[in-house]
C-alpha cells in the first residue's frame, strides 16, 4: 500500500477517536454546561503540551470496536506550569467512560509513569463503574493478578476531580488521591442509585447516595467543592504548585507577593480578649502566610479545626489550626480524621507543617464516644511519632487537656512558642474549680478563691519557665518568629526530603 495511503488511514483513525462519542453526545454536554474528556485535558495543561498515549486504543471485544475510540479514557502526558504531569480524562461520551480490559491498560500505564519517573498523576473522574458484560464471571473479575493495584505510597501526587457520575474505578481512585475535588450535580459511590435500588428494593436519591454534601460535610473525602468544571481543574493546578513533583524532592519556591505579613500589625484586633468569645481563625492564618496564598481543603468536614495549603516566604506550609468559630474550636472525631488525612499529605510530600492552638479540649458527650473518638485521638497521636517534617506549634489563646500534646507540646512539634495570652491546663479553670472544689458560680467569694487555685501555673510564661515553650512572642512577631523556626528546621541533611513514614498510612477512611 502507498505510503500516502497508509498516512490517510492513520489520520482517518485519529480523526474517530478525536471525535469521541459523535457530535450529539458532544453537543448534549455543551447544553448541560459541562466540558467533555479532551475539553478537560486542554483547560488542564499548558497550550500545546499534551502528548496523548493509546489514542488508537478501541475495545478488546471485536464488535464494540468501531464504538469505542479510545476506548473511553483520554490518558497521556503534559505540562502544568511548565511541569511534567501525567493524566487521565474519562470520556462519558463512550459507553459512559466504563472500565474495561483496554482502558485499565492505559491507566496502568499512567500510574506507572507517574510512579518510576516522578510526575504528579491527575484523574479527570466520570464514570459508570465496571463495563458489562465484559467483567461478568470469574474469568473476568476473578482472575486479576494484581494484589497492589490499589496500593498507595505516594511516590508522587495524585489529584482527582469527580466531574459528573462517578462509579466504580472513578470513585476508587478520587477516595485514594491527595486532593479531591467535587463539582455541584456531581455524584461519587460505589455503584449507581438504579443499581442500589434494585439491590436494596427501594428509591435512592441520588444526591442523597453521593453528592456533594455527602462527600464534603459527612464523609470527608473531598476536600473543595465548586461550581464548575473550569474551576475544578483550576483548583488541581493550584493544589499541586504547593506540592513537589515527587516525593524525593522539596516543595517548589514561589516568589513572596508584595504586602506580605503587613496585616500582621492589627492581628490581635481580630482575637477577643476572652477566651469565651469566638472568631474565624482563618482570618489570622490570611495575617501570617504570604499574601493569597492560603487554600483551604476540607473546609466542610470537622469544621473546628482548619487545614491549609500556604506559603510562608515563599516555602509550602501545611496549616493546622483551631477554629473557635466552630463548637468554640472543640476537637472530634472528623477533626481527628482529618488531621491524620493532612498529616499524611505533608509528611509524605515533605511540607513542614505549623499548629496555631487554642483548643478547650476534645468535644465530650456520646455521639463522639460512639463513634470512637478515643480511637481517634490515639490514631492522631500516633500520626505525630511518624511525620518526619518539621512541625512548628504557636499557641494563641488557651490549650486544654490531652489535646495540648496533639497540638504540638509535649515533645511533639520541633518549637513551641506561646503568645503572651497563652493558657495551657488540664482543663478549664472554671470547670476546675466546680470539679475538683465543688465551686459554683452562684457563690461568687468561693468560686473565684477555687478559680485562682485552678488557673495557677498556666500562663505562657509558666510554660516558657520549664521550657515546655521555647519562647513567649508578642502575637504581630508571630510571621516573623514561624519564617525564623521555619528556616533553622529546614531538612539541609537530606536536600529538603523526610523519612516519609505515613507514605503507606490510609488517606480515605
Amino acid at each position: 500500500m502507498p505510503f500516502e495511503e497508509l498516512l490517510k488511514e492513520l489520520d482517518a483513525r485519529r480523526q474517530r477517536a478525536l471525535a469521541m462519542g459523535g457530535p450529539q453526545k458532544l453537543a448534549e454536554r455543551r447544553a448541560q454546561g459541562v466540558l467533555n474528556a479532551r475539553e478537560r485535558i486542554d483547560r488542564l495543561f499548558d497550550p500545546g503540551s499534551f502528548f496523548e498515549s493509546g489514542q488508537l486504543a478501541v475495545s478488546s471485544r471485536p464488535e464494540d470496536r468501531a464504538s469505542t475510540p479510545a476506548d473511553g479514557k483520554v490518558a497521556g502526558y503534559g505540562r502544568i506550569d511548565g511541569r511534567e504531569v501525567a493524566a487521565v480524562s474519562n470520556d462519558f461520551t463512550v459507553k459512559g467512560a466504563s472500565s474495561a480490559q483496554i482502558n485499565i491498560k492505559k491507566l496502568k500505564q499512567m500510574k506507572g509513569v507517574a510512579k518510576k519517573r516522578g510526575i504528579p498523576l491527575v484523574f479527570l473522574g466520570e464514570s459508570t463503574g465496571a463495563r458489562m458484560p465484559d467483567v461478568m464471571g470469574a474469568g473476568s473479575i476473578g482472575s486479576k493478578d494484581d494484589p497492589v493495584e490499589y496500593q498507595r505510597l505516594r511516590e508522587s501526587p495524585w489529584a482527582a476531580g469527580v466531574l459528573g457520575y462517578c462509579f466504580g474505578s472513578s470513585a476508587w481512585y478520587a477516595s485514594m488521591s491527595d486532593f479531591c475535588v467535587m463539582r455541584k450535580g456531581a455524584v461519587m459511590a460505589v455503584s449507581s442509585p438504579r443499581l442500589i435500588s434494585m439491590a436494596l428494593g427501594k428509591q435512592v436519591d441520588a444526591e442523597e447516595l453521593g453528592g456533594w454534601r455527602v462527600h464534603a460535610e459527612t464523609s470527608g473525602i473531598v476536600d473543595q467543592v465548586v461550581d464548575t468544571d473550569e474551576q475544578a481543574i483550576d483548583a488541581i493546578k493550584q493544589f499541586l504548585a504547593y506540592l513537589p513533583s515527587h516525593a524525593a524532592e522539596a516543595p517548589p519556591e514561589h516568589p513572596v507577593p508584595a504586602g506580605s505579613g503587613a496585616e500582621m500589625a492589627g492581628v490581635l484586633d481580630l482575637i477577643p480578649a476572652s477566651a469565651n468569645q469566638v472568631y474565624d481563625v482563618k482570618k489570622v492564618i490570611r495575617c501570617i502566610v504570604d499574601r493569597d496564598s492560603m487554600f483551604e481543603m476540607k473546609s466542610r468536614f470537622g469544621r473546628a479545626l482548619v487545614t491549609a495549603l500556604a506559603r510562608i516566604d515563599g516555602r509550602s506550609v501545611g496549616i493546622v489550626a483551631n477554629n473557635p468559630l466552630h463548637r468554640g474550636g472543640a476537637i472530634g472525631g472528623d477533626e481527628c480524621q482529618k488531621v491524620q488525612c493532612f498529616f499524611v499529605l505533608c509528611d509524605s510530600f515533605n511540607i513542614p507543617i505549623v499548629m496555631l492552638v487554642d483548643q478547650p479540649g476534645f468535644l465530650i458527650g456520646l455521639e463522639g464516644e460512639q463513634r470512637g473518638v478515643t480511637g481517634k485521638v490515639m490514631n492522631w497521636l500516633n500520626a505525630m511519632t511518624l511525620v518526619t517534617v518539621p512541625k512548628i506549634s504557636v499557641v494563641m489563646r488557651k490549650s486544654y487537656g490531652l489535646a495540648v500534646s496533639n497540638m504540638g507540646a509535649g515533645g511533639n512539634a520541633d518549637e513551641v512558642a506561646c503568645w503572651y495570652t497563652a493558657e495551657v491546663s488540664f482543663m478549664k479553670p472554671e470547670f476546675g474549680a466546680q470539679v475538683v472544689f465543688g465551686a459554683k458560680p452562684a457563690d461568687p467569694e468561693r468560686f473565684k478563691e477555687a478559680l485562682a487555685k485552678m488557673s495557677k501555673g498556666a500562663t505562657a510564661y509558666d510554660m516558657a519557665e520549664v521550657y515546655t515553650a521555647q519562647d513567649v512572642i508578642d502575637p504581630r512577631d508571630t510571621r516573623d518568629w514561624l519564617i525564623r523556626m521555619l528556616e533553622v528546621h529546614r531538612l539541609r541533611l537530606s536536600g529538603g526530603v523526610g523519612q516519609r513514614l505515613m507514605r503507606g498510612w490510609p488517606t480515605s477512611y
